[in-house]
């Protein structure tokens, strides 16, 4: 197995933790009226991380890939955002949802770098 795969392997395994903890802080938010849409904007965003990852691991071109990982990084960076926004909700939470605003934002640039590095390919 090339070191590439193993690669590949580590940041798809990465990002189901993501969103395995995404879920698990989740049920952790108060729902209110004002958390209810965040929570599952947040669930969302922050799972379909691994989905569109799993997705460019097994892109059928070039274009695909650039597409799918593309998808990775606006959901990652979406998620961000809901942390953020959750947080304003339900200040309580600012400490255990920095980890996972710090998480999305590590698999944001990881993104950004794999896509400007495909396109840097040709």
């Amino acid at each position: 197995m090339s070191n590439n795969k193993c690669q590949k392997y580590d940041l798809e395994e990465r990002t189901a933790r993501f969103g395995e903890a995404v879920i698990e802080f989740a049920k952790k938010i108060p729902q209110t009226p004002i958390t209810i849409p965040l929570i599952t904007q947040l669930v969302k965003a922050g799972t379909s991380v691994g989905a569109n990852y799993c997705e460019a691991d097994c892109a059928e071109s070039k274009k695909d890939f650039e597409h799918k990982i593309g998808i990775c990084k606006k959901e990652s960076k979406e998620s961000k955002h809901w942390i953020r926004m959750i947080v304003k909700a339900v200040p309580e939470l600012k400490g255990e949802a920095r980890e996972y605003w710090k998480e999305a934002n590590e698999l944001t640039l990881i993104f950004s770098s794999i896509v400007n590095k495909s396109r840097k390919k040709g």
